[in-house]
């Protein structure tokens, strides 16, 4: 058996700057991490896989989904992994050099029920790890891969695979790809803080075909609906005084995709790095930057047992697009609560989405997510 306490004593080592070998010769105590700069050149599927040299990388789905009869859901699977010692001195496979953290999440519309779940695990032999020559990322019995010509009943070669199952929650999916990756931010990077390397290297795949079962409380539903997949990697992202975010995958009923995300101040105001793409029915991008958009909160709330206030009503502007949203959702909580373990909380769950585009209606569907709100995930990912 894991022990959590160990767990969760690497992983407050692990937000702290992490010494290499190499500082005994003088070197800064992030020089073993690569930095994510501009200029970058994706390929896929190779990039997919792991990318060990960043400190910090995740994989992260979520969608709405819906049984025969309409019922509706929706569902989250993260793997996080934060490396600990970019280049442990000891040889053994059992060395510390990374810890993965992974959330798995439930929402049921109609049921008003919201089911989650974690593992932490440092990375070793049977326990957790991601591999670097094709997509597999696995966090105990959890687990995300691609799949590849000849595997016995994998389904056609490039589908995603996830399987992850707790006592409250569970999902058995394939995905398709659909659109090609889109790339966000500018020249290979996404910038997210003002210092150089305050960046990660980030793609999303944003409307994947998907399939399979999902579970909650027992009950298994064959459901079928369509997914998002972000997939971020580099070594240092938000900065001390940007105090989490709020990120938006949406969906249009016009065959485009939305992804926006805006980074809050400490002081209350919105970080300058705050930052969208919109991708087209073609799967072509244009980015958006912060003077862009807007977000405006409205009227709706919940307060959450930690007594965090998350914004549950949003509205959506790209002028420069004749874009406007009013976001909603059907299932207020939907707070991923892990202050037991890593001491942060956050809202992640489905929402609605009408407005018009192009001066035409247009619905949709897709996921928010919105951190800070209680404690930081951007600590644990970060170290500040």
């Amino acid at each position: 058996m894991k022990s959590s306490v160990l767990v969760l004593a690497l992983l407050a080592w692990a937000s702290q700057p992490v010494a290499s070998s190499r500082d005994q010769q003088g070197l800064s105590p992030q020089s073993a991490w690569r930095q994510a700069q501009a200029g970058y050149t994706f390929s896929f599927p190779r990039d997919h896989a792991a990318h060990p040299d960043y400190k910090i990388e995740w994989w992260y789905y979520t969608g709405n989904v819906r049984a025969a009869d309409g019922r509706r859901f929706g569902y989250q699977i993260t793997f996080f992994r934060v490396g600990v010692h970019h280049t442990p001195a000891n040889p053994s496979k059992w060395a510390v050099r990374d810890l993965y953290m992974t959330h798995l999440a439930v929402s049921d519309a109609q049921g008003r029920r919201y089911r989650y779940a974690e593992k932490l695990s440092r990375g070793g032999p049977g326990l957790a790890g991601a591999k670097t020559d094709t997509y597999h990322v696995w966090n105990d019995d959890w687990s995300a891969r691609i799949t590849g010509n000849g595997e016995p009943g994998a389904g056609n070669a490039g589908q995603h695979v996830l399987r992850a199952r707790s006592a409250q929650a569970g999902i058995d999916f394939v995905l398709d790809e659909g659109k090609p990756p889109a790339i966000n931010g500018v020249n290979g990077i996404s910038q997210k803080g003002s210092q150089p390397g305050n960046a990660s290297h980030y793609y999303s795949l944003t409307r994947m075909p998907t399939s399979g079962t999902l579970s909650i409380d027992g009950e298994t539903f064959t459901v079928s609906g369509e997914s998002w997949m972000d997939h971020e990697f580099g070594t240092s992202f938000l900065e001390p005084e940007q105090r989490g975010w709020d990120w938006f995958a949406i969906q249009l009923s016009d065959k485009r995709e939305l992804m926006l995300y805006q980074l809050r101040r400490a002081d209350g105001s919105r970080d300058r790095h705050s930052s969208g793409t919109l991708v087209d029915a073609t799967g072509k991008t244009t980015h958006l930057a912060e003077k862009d958009f807007t977000l405006t909160k409205g009227r709706s709330t919940f307060r959450s047992a930690n007594g965090a206030v998350y914004p549950t009503e949003w509205i959506v502007s790209i002028p420069s697009q004749r874009i406007e949203l009013s976001i909603t959702t059907p299932l207020d909580d939907q707070e991923l609560s892990l202050v037991k373990s890593t001491g942060v909380a956050y809202w992640e769950g489905i929402i609605d989405v009408a407005g018009t585009a192009g001066g035409r209606h247009v619905t949709g569907h897709g996921y928010l997510e919105m951190t800070g709100y209680f404690g930081s995930l951007g600590r644990v990912l970060s170290g500040y």
